[in-house]
């Protein structure tokens, strides 16, 4: 199996009632881990990649670690999918790097930083959907702003997805996935307390899958930031301060109403760091980097597989015969259903 369209990951996780995580990857571990995760669980999988692991990995490195995974696990229908596109040229470079599927987020200026307005983000976001879609690719959007500040990208502000305004957004632009802004925050600081209706605003995903029963909603920033993989980290010399993520109850809330892409990074980053931690106290005459990356490649898989059960992908994998991104092309362009 090649590389799927992220297109026809959420159109069957849909028609299944699913969510389908979204896991960052930097390095070839956290693609094993996460390929493994799925082989355990029988799910799809999105595997995607920031401007930074892009600029770390480097393109072609990270392409063909790709290649490897679909080579090596056939019966796992995987999408490759940029993260924060920040203008149409990362977009298009994505594209033509091979990735199936790519986010304009244009709910920022291209500095990442510096939240733009509305008609701003509809022409990059346009743009970028008519590149992509004449190509078969699948395109996420971005409307209002998430907290907080990954791979230095986001202003710090939150700013809420207006329903009525995402709907204009959507007509206007012609997305495949919606990333809606309901409080949540890129990093492990999200909440400074269990979050409730007054920090994550459930409601508006409900109202806006209302709106756009059509539309797959993406939850960003969605991490839970398990207490227990913080006291693994804290207990072998780290300094995470007491902080609360999204609760999984949340996110399948969340999926009841639309949301179909959720994003984890933080989970992943904070198995791996506690595993290699207690890898290198309990041992600390090791000095072979394999000592210490198959217990975090081991633990990042034990979380991601946890994640692809409570999204309910688990089981999806076999469901149906991956589409070539020149099916998805006609698609757009009206020749098929799809």
């Amino acid at each position: 199996m090649a590389m799927v369209s992220m297109r026809q990951l959420l159109d069957e996780a849909a028609a299944g009632g699913y969510g389908v995580g979204a896991f960052n990857v930097n390095n070839m571990e956290q693609i094993q881990a996460i390929m493994e995760a799925a082989r355990e669980t029988s799910s799809p999988v999105i595997i995607q990649a920031s401007r930074g692991a892009r600029s770390y990995t480097n393109d072609r490195f990270l392409y063909h670690l790709m290649e490897a995974a679909v080579e090596l696990y056939p019966e796992i229908p995987v999408a490759l999918h940029q993260d924060h596109g920040n203008s149409p040229a990362t977009c298009i470079s994505a594209i033509e790097q091979g990735f199936t599927s790519v986010m304009m987020d244009g709910s920022l200026l291209d500095d990442g930083k510096t939240p733009a307005d509305f008609a701003y983000n509809i022409q990059v976001t346009r743009e970028v959907v008519e590149h992509a879609h004449a190509v078969g690719v699948t395109v996420e959007g971005e409307l209002g702003t998430l907290g907080g500040i990954e791979d230095g990208v986001g202003s710090g502000e939150i700013h809420l997805t207006d329903p009525d305004q995402a709907v204009e957004f959507v007509e206007q632009t012609g997305i495949d996935a919606l990333a809606v802004a309901i409080g949540t925050s890129h990093g492990a600081y999200k909440f400074s307390r269990k979050p409730d209706g007054k920090v994550l605003a459930m409601n508006l995903i409900q109202e806006i899958h209302e709106k756009l029963p059509t539309t797959h909603l993406v939850m960003h920033g969605s991490s839970s930031v398990p207490k227990e993989l913080i006291d693994i980290i804290n207990e072998y010399g780290g300094e995470i301060r007491p902080t609360w993520g999204v609760p999984v109850e949340e996110i399948k809330l969340g999926i009841r109403h639309g949301v179909r892409k959720i994003n984890v990074d933080t989970d992943s980053r904070l198995a791996i760091t506690g595993a290699i931690r207690k890898a290198m106290a309990e041992d600390p005459g090791e000095f072979d980097p394999r000592s210490y990356l198959k217990p975090a490649r081991a633990a990042m898989q034990k979380v991601i597989a946890q994640r692809m059960t409570e999204f309910g992908q688990a089981g999806h994998a076999g469901d149906y015969k991956a589409r070539s991104l020149a099916d998805m092309r006609d698609f757009y362009a009206g020749a098929t259903a799809p």
